[in-house]
């Protein structure tokens, strides 16, 4: 591809992509595996602190910096 074409998926789509998942997958399978040894409640610690983090990053990184104002007259 050159450069001068943008692409249908750019890299900041991607980078985004893969925080959801692994801010999803990564604390799911934790507090799966916790559960079954027989931490439920720490997994369950693990998932929402897992999940929350990635809520943060999400919005510091791409919705804290969008310039959300109406139309000006």
């Amino acid at each position: 591809m050159s450069e001068t074409k943008q692409s249908l998926v750019s890299r900041g789509s991607l980078l985004l992509a893969a925080v959801v998942t692994l801010g999803i997958v990564i604390p799911g399978v934790a507090r799966r595996l916790l559960g079954e040894a027989g931490y439920n409640d720490l997994g369950m610690v693990v998932f929402v602190l897992g999940y929350a983090g990635m809520v943060v990053i999400v919005w510091y990184g791409w919705i804290r910096p969008l310039d959300i104002t109406g139309p000006s007259e």
